[in-house]
């Protein structure tokens, strides 16, 4: 137990430095190539912070156990929206300035309810693998189109930064984020058999945490700099990116059953917390939704972890 957890800490470390690097080496190279913030959020930064999930979905299939990525990005869209940006609305509000930000969030909402429809079979096939993917490069597709529609109107200040050392931060950052999904899952595992836990469960509930981790400083450092479209386009881009595609190429690796009633309170909280985030009048986010996300994640963790006793 103590040796997992061991595990575990290293990989929210290597995960936390190896994910700021990714995301800052992204960002430069997208404000040197002239994108819009919002879009570097939706995209680069949110890519770049899924990339733990990625990973650990790579290797959790491998090794046998794709539960432990379907609880991790599915767990990790709850996280995403109801601790991390919970934590920085509670903060202080954030402000929603781009208009495909609506489009994100509905799509980040139709998400759950889509993955119960292809999973009603008790079956997460390479077929449903494949339905996923395409509906991701529809998504894709979209987002670009809208950041060529409205570069010149909300184009970045280009950034004097060497574009080789911005490669060099993605690609060591990307590294690191390889290493740290090897220590999430191996720990991950540890703690599921001591404590007697399914994989979806401690995906859920405890590697979710984990691979959230840059998430969280990618939101916290963007709302601090007043960026507040590159936040909050990194919790909704993420949110898409880890059930469209990283859940799907787990699948595609290694098919595998799903218990149905164990996965409902997560896509129930996952509905729920993104209905929290629209944005009111003036595309404005208060604290108080903060809060109250906040509540809602503590509850979410004591639903899962019954749900778990239960079964």
């Amino acid at each position: 137990m103590t040796e997992s957890i061991v595990y575990l800490l290293a990989g929210v470390v290597l995960a936390w430095f190896g994910g700021e690097l990714f995301v800052r080496g992204g960002i430069g190279l997208a404000a040197w190539a002239r994108w819009p913030t919002a879009v570097i959020g939706v995209t680069v930064a949110a890519f770049g912070t899924s990339s733990p999930e990625l990973m650990v979905a790579v290797q959790a299939a491998l090794d046998g156990v794709p539960q432990i990525s379907l609880g991790d990005v599915l767990g990790s869209n709850v996280v995403n929206v109801s601790l991390v940006l919970g934590l920085v609305l509670a903060l202080s509000g954030m402000k929603a300035e781009d208009g495909g930000m609506r489009r994100d969030w509905f799509i980040s909402l139709l998400v759950p309810g889509f993955v119960y429809l292809l999973l009603m079979d008790g079956w997460f096939s390479r077929q449903d693998a494949m339905i996923m993917i395409v509906c991701f490069v529809a998504w894709l597709t979209v987002v670009i189109r809208h950041a060529r529609a409205h570069a010149a109107a909300q184009a970045v200040p280009v950034e004097k930064v060497p574009v080789l050392k911005m490669l060099g931060f993605c690609l060591l950052g990307l590294a690191m984020l390889i290493g740290a999904a090897q220590f999430v899952v191996h720990g991950g595992t540890g703690v599921a058999a001591a404590l007697g836990w399914s994989p979806f469960v401690v995906g859920a509930v405890v590697i979710a945490v984990a691979t959230s981790t840059p998430e969280l400083a990618t939101t916290l450092i963007a709302r601090m700099r007043g960026h507040h479209d590159v936040g909050l386009g990194n919790i909704l881009g993420s949110n898409i990116f880890n059930v469209l595609f990283v859940a799907a190429v787990a699948a595609l690796i290694h098919p595998y059953p799903v218990n149905l009633p164990e996965i409902q309170p997560t896509l129930l909280f996952g509905a729920v917390t993104t209905l929290l985030i629209i944005p009111g009048r003036g595309g404005y986010i208060h604290r108080w939704r903060g809060i109250l996300l906040l509540v809602i994640y503590a509850a979410y963790v004591v639903l899962t972890l019954n749900q778990s006793s239960a079964h």
